[in-house]
């Protein structure tokens, strides 16, 4: 969900209601190629996401079997998961799938990305590209003993108000929120003209401060919103995807996207130079993608799983370490 599209949808949203029986627990059998090259297994979840199941709508069969796929991934690594469902707008239903990764602490990260899309286009960049990424680095620390134990989360119903983020983070208790030292959250990572890595404003920005050391130590072409919009302040960016939930619970963000902040409004809508967006148009498809930008898609994969997996693997936050 991208800014001007999600503040208008969520002026109609309304309460959250538990709900049983919308994801059948029998996981789709489809298993990604296991030789490990950095972005490779992404671009594998992200190719059967948006050409396999297709376009993800809210409260569809299509967003059902998407996350009936993510659960069986996580099985399939041998991670715990789960499904939580619920109602939005009173009538339709939708769910988040959730694995847990035991770590060296009790303190735990959460990292997320939306499976859900607009019936426009088949999702690829919004939001395959990021359960993706989230699935290849789930895969890749299986067997790591991480910092901090890790809460993946594929989130329901991103594009209709951010509905299964909203519903996660309420159901946090005082004490899992207190227990949660950040929340990373993955959108629309295929298409834009540059990457980036955006986090809250001082000291509760140390993930993406950490992010941005990690990228240059490793030479990796990833900045952070430069400022130049004085309403998004350099570093940070807007409460229009599944951070925002998180955030306003008080817990710091981290959060990987691709697009471009010096064109148009200089609100990071314009994705691209060439095209304008991509996100929530007919354009949102791997074909038309590789045929206009060729490269890029395997090239922000890559770069976004190789900082998102040394990101986990090397996270500190000493204040609140065990």
């Amino acid at each position: 969900m991208k800014k001007k599209i999600s503040l208008i949808m969520m002026a109609f949203v309304f309460g959250l209601v538990p709900f049983v029986g919308s994801v059948s627990a029998d996981p789709v059998t489809y298993h990604p190629s296991l030789v490990h090259k950095d972005g490779a297994m992404a671009y594998e979840h992200m190719q059967y996401l948006a050409d396999e199941i297709g376009p993800r709508v809210a409260g569809t069969e299509n967003e059902r079997e998407a996350a009936r796929y993510i659960q069986g991934q996580f099985e399939r690594m041998g991670l715990e998961s789960d499904i939580q469902e619920f109602n939005y707008s009173r009538s339709k239903a939708s769910s988040n799938v959730v694995a847990y990764k035991e770590g060296k602490s009790t303190k735990q990260i959460i990292v997320g990305a939306h499976y859900d899309s607009v019936s426009t286009g088949v999702g690829v960049d919004d939001n395959a590209s990021g359960v993706g990424v989230l699935l290849e680095t789930a895969e890749v620390l299986k067997n790591i003993k991480t910092p901090y134990s890790i809460v993946y989360i594929a989130f329901g119903a991103e594009e209709v108000g951010l509905q299964g983020s909203n519903y996660y983070a309420d159901q946090m208790t005082e004490k899992e929120i207190e227990n949660t030292i950040g929340m990373i959250n993955l959108d629309s990572l295929a298409a834009g003209d540059q990457m980036y890595v955006y986090g809250n404003t001082g000291e509760d920005g140390f993930i993406r401060d950490q992010a941005l050391a990690i990228a240059d130590k490793k030479k990796l072409d990833v900045e952070t919103n430069p400022g130049l919009n004085p309403y998004y302040p350099a570093g940070t960016t807007g409460d229009w995807s599944d951070h925002a939930p998180f955030k306003a619970k008080g817990i710091p963000y981290g959060y990987l996207e691709a697009t471009n902040w010096e064109i148009g409004d200089l609100d990071g809508y314009q994705q691209t130079v060439k095209h304008g967006e991509i996100w929530h148009t007919e354009k949102d498809t791997l074909a038309f993608i590789e045929e206009e930008f060729p490269g890029r898609v395997q090239e922000h994969l890559s770069t976004f799983s190789t900082l998102l997996t040394d990101l986990l693997k090397f996270m500190n936050k000493t204040s609140t370490s065990k």
